[in-house]
C-alpha cells in the first residue's frame, strides 16, 4: 500500500483552527478560481445555515475564517471541489476551485437554502417563536450529496461526538486528499473526504487506531460498496431517500435523518434515538426532563412537516435541562 495514500499529517497540520489563504503561495500555483454572485430572497445567516456541515472544530472540509467566509471541501460527482462562500450588502459571492468547482457553484442557491420554505413554519411556544425571531437568517441547506453526510454519522453512532469528530478528522486527513485551490496549501490545509474505494481500501488497523470500532467500521464499508445507488437517492423524496438508505445494515432512523437533514434540506426528518435531544426538546416545550422519543413526537405534532425545524430552533434557544448524570465516558480503542 506504500505510496497509495498521502503522507501522515504532522502535528503542525492536525492543530485545527481557521485556514486562511495563504499567503506566501504564488499566484500562478492556484488555477484562477471560478466566481459565482448570487442573492437570496431574504435574511440569510451562513454560518447558521452551514453549521450543520461542520464536524468539530477542527473538521478538516470545513472552515470559517476571521473575515466572515465560510470554506468547504467537497467530493462532487464531477470530482473534488474547494468552495468559498461570503456575504456582504445582501449578496453572497462564491469562488470554487477544483473539478468540482462547476457543480459546486451550480449547486449554490440550495446549499444556501433556496429551497427552502422557512416562512412555511408557525411557532406554537414562545421558546420556539423566540428563537426564530432571533434567528431570522436560518436555512436549512441541502448539499445534494449522500456519503459526505452518512460516513461521519456513522462514525457519530454509540460514541461521544469528541470521539467521533477525531475519527473523522484523522481518517480524512490520513486516506483523503489535499483540497483545490489555495485552501489546500499553507500550515493548515483542507482536505477532502476520500473516495468509495479508497474508504473501502482502508486496513482494519487504520480503523482500530482512528477509534473506530468494527460495528461502525462494517458499515462503512458496506455503504461505499453501494455508493452510486446511495447517492442516487438525492433525486428522492426524503421518506424514500431514507427507507434506501436503511436497507444497509447498521444503518438506522438515527442515522437516516442525520443524513437527510443534511442531503435533503429535510424540515420534517426529526432525530429520533437521541441520547440527549428527546430530554432538551421535553425540557423545552413542557418541563419534562425526562421525556423519550414518543414524548418527543408527541411535543412536536403541532409542527407535522417542520419537526427537524422546530428541534434545531429549540436547540439554537439554548434551553434545556442542566446536566444530572456524568458525561459518557470515552473509550480509545486505539489504545487496546
Amino acid at each position: 500500500m506504500a505510496g497509495r495514500f498521502a503522507p501522515r499529517p504532522t502535528r503542525t497540520t492536525v492543530r485545527g483552527g481557521e485556514v486562511a489563504v495563504p499567503a506566501g503561495v504564488p499566484r500562478q500555483a492556484t488555477a484562477p478560481a471560478r466566481v459565482r454572485r448570487w442573492v437570496p430572497d431574504g435574511p440569510l445567516d451562513l454560518p447558521l445555515v452551514l453549521g450543520p456541515l461542520r464536524r468539530g472544530p477542527a473538521d478538516p472540509t470545513f472552515r470559517a475564517t476571521r473575515d466572515g467566509s465560510v470554506w468547504r471541501a467537497a467530493r462532487t460527482p464531477a470530482g473534488p471541489g474547494t468552495l468559498r462562500v461570503h456575504g456582504y450588502g445582501g449578496e453572497v459571492r462564491a469562488e470554487a476551485w477544483g473539478p468540482g468547482a462547476e457543480w459546486l457553484l451550480e449547486q449554490l442557491p440550495e446549499l444556501l437554502g433556496a429551497a427552502d420554505e422557512p416562512d412555511a413554519f408557525v411557532p406554537r411556544h414562545r421558546v420556539v417563536a423566540l428563537a426564530r425571531h432571533r434567528r431570522p437568517g436560518l436555512r436549512l441547506t441541502r448539499t445534494g450529496l449522500v456519503l459526505e453526510s452518512l460516513i461521519p454519522s456513522v462514525l457519530e453512532q454509540k460514541v461521544t461526538t469528541d470521539e467521533a469528530y477525531r475519527a473523522w478528522r484523522l481518517l480524512v486527513r490520513r486516506f483523503g486528499e489535499p483540497a483545490p485551490g489555495p485552501a489546500g496549501t499553507g500550515e493548515r490545509p483542507m482536505w477532502v473526504m476520500p473516495a468509495p474505494r479508497t474508504w473501502a481500501l482502508i486496513p482494519s488497523w487504520e480503523w482500530h487506531r482512528a477509534g473506530v470500532d468494527d460495528k461502525r467500521a462494517s458499515t462503512i464499508l458496506r455503504a461505499v460498496r453501494v455508493a452510486a445507488r446511495l447517492e442516487q437517492a438525492v433525486g428522492m423524496p426524503a421518506v424514500e431517500a431514507r427507507a434506501r438508505l436503511e436497507v444497509v445494515p447498521g444503518i438506522g432512523p438515527w442515522t437516516s435523518a442525520e443524513v437527510v437533514q443534511r442531503s435533503h434540506g429535510a424540515a420534517d426528518a426529526v432525530t429520533v434515538g437521541d441520547l440527549h435531544l428527546p430530554g432538551i426538546v421535553g425540557w423545552a416545550l413542557a418541563g419534562d426532563r425526562h421525556a423519550d422519543d414518543a414524548e418527543m413526537l408527541r411535543l412536536l405534532e403541532p409542527y407535522a412537516g417542520q419537526r427537524h425545524r422546530a428541534a434545531r430552533l429549540i436547540l439554537l434557544s439554548g434551553s434545556g435541562p442542566a446536566r444530572r448524570a456524568p458525561k459518557m465516558p470515552r473509550v480509545d480503542i486505539g489504545l487496546l
